[in-house]
């Protein structure tokens, strides 16, 4: 392993780390929010009217999609490299195809609930 490479590696344990303390913060929150929800009987229509232009509501979902789209890529590509042995372009191509997928299809959520 060369000095690039081990530098490559501890930027994508901070940031997988870093991500998760993000990911943590924001499932914790999102659970706070369903329990309410369950608990005050809202119904889907009810819901979608608080949510309807509340920028808070988006900004939040959208750190979340974001922190999936760093911490979820980074553990794939460790999955394919240790356990399937995938050679390292490879991987990084399916990690970013994977990012990308989580960014579009998130924030296109986040889009529906807070915009559409």
């Amino acid at each position: 392993m060369t000095g690039d490479d081990i530098l490559l590696q501890a930027r994508l344990w901070w940031w997988q780390r870093t991500s998760a303390m993000a990911l943590a913060f924001c499932v914790l929150v999102h659970l706070g929010v369903i329990i309410y929800a369950v608990h005050a009987g809202l119904s889907a229509a009810s819901l979608l009217g608080r949510t309807r232009g509340n920028v808070v509501f988006g900004a939040f979902y959208t750190l979340f999609v974001l922190a999936c789209a760093i911490h979820a890529p980074i553990g794939l590509m460790n999955v394919a490299r240790e356990w399937l042995g995938w050679r390292p372009r490879p991987v990084g191509w399916l990690a970013a195809a994977f990012a990308l997928a989580i960014v579009v299809l998130g924030l296109r959520a986040v889009y529906g609930v807070v915009v559409a």
